[in-house]
């Protein structure tokens, strides 16, 4: 399996992409990959392209949508009203804000996030969410994903959008979503996921890492992890068109890999967006 960095131990991976992570929550940085994206001063382009409408959208609190998606998860879960949900990564609340509208007041949305600076961006967000919507049906955890601060059976559907490819220890986090969610319960996941291995060198950069490529895993990997989990029903659906976005977008960090690549190969021929659809 694919790695960030071997020769890195978990809690320094988890490190460098907590670090990361905090520079874009206080502005520091405009982007998981170190340097800005030519995209990034239009998140909503973005998100726009990986399949958010533009009502939702306009209905988020501002800075709540920071351009870091692969997908959309919500959309993919076809949330309905009184489910209880949970955001993996949820950043600045982009995922939740729009799941709370869609459970109703009789549902919950919790997200967790291991970085402070992305929590507290979060909930200072809910008081623009609850002015805007009436809602009072959010909230964020502070946690890593590999140990959810959540209870045993209590989540209907989990999401997470290009987040469990940052972890080290990607079984963990799919045996956590499993103690956590009710029998028959749902994952919906968008996350970046690899055709085949990425070149040694690659795996190697550090803007890789935070920028969310050089620790994705092989797509049958995450099928093989899903099934020893006892997920069921599994579905798994490549989207290349993200990574053609982010090339056509002169993206910063996708053209530097690019640019190390052997000749006559692309990004697309390596990096997809994955939607990832199971049950327990």
């Amino acid at each position: 399996m694919n790695t960030p960095d071997k020769s890195k131990s978990n809690e320094e991976v988890r490190e460098t992409v907590r670090t990361g992570y905090a520079a874009i929550a206080t502005g520091q940085r405009a982007c998981c990959c170190g340097s800005p994206r030519s995209n990034q001063a239009d998140p909503i382009r973005l998100a726009k392209a990986v399949g958010y409408d533009a009502e939702s959208l306009s209905n988020l609190p501002e800075g709540a949508n920071m351009g870091l998606s692969c997908g959309n998860p919500v959309a993919i879960a076809a949330l309905q009203e009184g489910q209880t949900v949970l955001d993996l990564g949820s950043g600045g609340g982009f995922d939740v804000f729009q799941a709370g509208e869609r459970v109703k007041a009789s549902g919950r949305v919790i997200g967790v996030d291991m970085t402070p600076e992305m929590l507290a961006k979060a909930r200072k967000n809910i008081v623009q969410y609850r002015q805007r919507t009436g809602l009072n049906n959010v909230e964020f955890r502070l946690g890593e994903i590999e140990y959810l601060p959540v209870a045993d059976d209590s989540i209907d559907v989990v999401l997470s959008n290009c987040v469990i490819n940052l972890s080290p220890d990607k079984p963990q986090v799919w045996r956590e979503i499993s103690r956590v969610l009710k029998p028959g319960g749902k994952i919906s996941v968008s996350d970046l996921a690899l055709l085949k291995p990425l070149p040694a060198n690659i795996q190697e950069m550090a803007a890789a890492l935070v920028g969310c490529v050089a620790g994705a895993a092989l797509v049958e990997e995450t099928r093989a992890m899903l099934e020893k989990t006892g997920f069921k029903s599994i579905v798994l659906t490549p989207k290349p068109d993200y990574v053609r976005n982010m090339q056509d977008w002169n993206d910063p960090l996708y053209r530097q890999i690019a640019e190390t690549l052997p000749k006559g190969e692309e990004m697309a021929d390596y990096v997809v967006s994955l939607s990832i659809e199971a049950r327990k």
